[in-house]
């Protein structure tokens, strides 16, 4: 089992950067991909990006690549969503996930409460 605490939320003007943070605990909890997806009010969750456990592979959805970076420190069993060039539409809450391989699905072995993310015009 593995449990995902996300940290870093909250508010910031268009064009503004947050850093959101995953710290992840349980057995083997270093040994999963780990990701971010997120979800606007009215609307599906979506993917956001993703990272294999031993980092050296990443992936990004089309509307945030370029703007979101991801990476992870697997001495602190965390991982972190660097975004920058904020824009409205990035509003949504975003989830961490844990997978045993690294997916761009729904279909995600754990996933963590969630935190806002706001950015206003």
């Amino acid at each position: 089992q593995v449990q995902l605490a996300e940290t870093g939320g909250g508010l910031v003007q268009a064009g503004g950067s947050l850093r959101l943070s995953c710290a992840a605990s349980g057995r083997n909890a270093n040994t999963y991909a780990m990701g971010w997806f997120r979800q606007a009010p009215g609307k599906e969750r979506e993917f956001v990006s993703a990272i294999t456990f031993g980092g050296g592979v990443t992936r990004y959805a089309d509307a945030v690549r370029a703007r979101f970076f991801i990476s992870r420190d697997n001495a602190k069993n965390t991982v972190y969503l660097q975004m920058n060039s904020l824009k409205p539409e990035d509003t949504a809450v975003y989830y961490c996930v844990a997978d045993s391989k690294m997916t761009v699905t729904k279909n995600q072995d754990y996933w963590g409460q969630g935190t806002q993310v706001t950015v206003f015009a």
